[in-house]
């Protein structure tokens, strides 16, 4: 779904909308932190992540929430790394034995695996797919959207005065922030889904997306519940156990870690650090940074 920002740079701002804010930030030139961020709080019902339906319900809103944050993170570029909602894009892994090598005829061969698992048109989708070769095999983690969503949004950028150069769902962009060198979980909670990742020696093994009603709201045991299964999959498919949990989107995860870690043992963390931001956070709450963080420091 990464699009070519208009100059070879990545760019130095990136801005996530989500179902009640908008967050953006800024990384430092030498791309060591996040130097400024900020959050424009939206009113409910302004955004309504989802993979068919129209998500910006009020655009005009949406689009000052974006002005106003991105230009409050200062720098002169116009060019913005657009994070999406993750109930706004369907992430697969899809394995392979061999790929044609022109790119045509590859994305031609992907549309065909997800024409199964999506409840749209894939003929009426964006994909993008990146490739972790290993042991002679190829894994695909792809990402696809209904084309109306993901121009609806990149729109809303572009009718703020920015331009979306690459545009990613919000847990892709905060695995950019998590080490993975050795077996480590990622969860990510947001108002209505919860994200799973597993990761280990620099691969993503395992993306699931689950519906969740709670919110934020959720507790520890309901959110460690849910997270159990893909954990027992993991361990049962790799034979491996997990080594670190690192967890987003939660004000507190003291109540989730302390399950979290009955469940595998592992030692538990916020995702986001505080080496990782530096300067004004501009009342955006460290906690759901993440998207933006990853993104920009990926």
């Amino acid at each position: 779904m990464s699009g070519k920002s208009s100059s070879s740079a990545k760019p130095k701002l990136a801005c996530e909308i989500a179902a009640d804010r908008i967050l953006a930030g800024r990384v430092s030139d030498n791309g060591a932190m996040v130097e400024s961020c900020v959050s424009q709080e939206l009113a409910p019902g302004s955004v309504v992540p989802d993979l068919t339906e129209n998500n910006l319900r009020q655009r005009e809103s949406v689009q000052r929430a974006i002005r106003d944050a991105l230009s409050s993170v200062g720098g002169r570029s116009r060019d913005v790394i657009a994070v999406l909602p993750d109930a706004a894009v369907r992430v697969v892994l899809l394995d392979f034995e061999t790929l044609p090598s022109k790119q045509e005829e590859a994305e031609g061969v992907v549309r065909f695996r997800l024409k199964k698992s999506l409840p749209f048109d894939v003929e009426k989708a964006k994909v993008s797919y990146h490739a972790q070769v290993t042991e002679g095999a190829i894994r695909l983690v792809a990402a696809v959207s209904l084309s109306s969503v993901v121009e609806d949004y990149e729109a809303a950028f572009r009718e703020a005065g920015y331009s979306p150069g690459v545009v990613l769902p919000s847990m892709l962009a905060a695995l950019g922030a998590a080490p993975a060198d050795k077996p480590t979980l990622v969860v990510k909670v947001d108002a209505r889904t919860t994200s799973i990742a597993v990761l280990d020696k620099g691969q993503l093994l395992l993306f699931r997306t689950l519906e969740n009603p709670r919110g934020v709201a959720i507790t520890g045991e309901q959110l460690a519940e849910e997270v159990y299964p893909s954990v027992v999959f993991f361990q049962d498919t790799y034979q491996l156990n997990i080594d670190r949990i690192f967890l987003s989107g939660l004000p507190e995860i003291s109540g989730a870690g302390a399950a979290l870690h009955a469940q595998t043992g592992a030692e538990v963390r916020e995702l986001i650090s505080a080496s990782q931001l530096g300067g004004s956070l501009g009342g955006a709450p460290k906690w759901r940074m993440a998207g933006v963080v990853g993104a920009l420091l990926s």
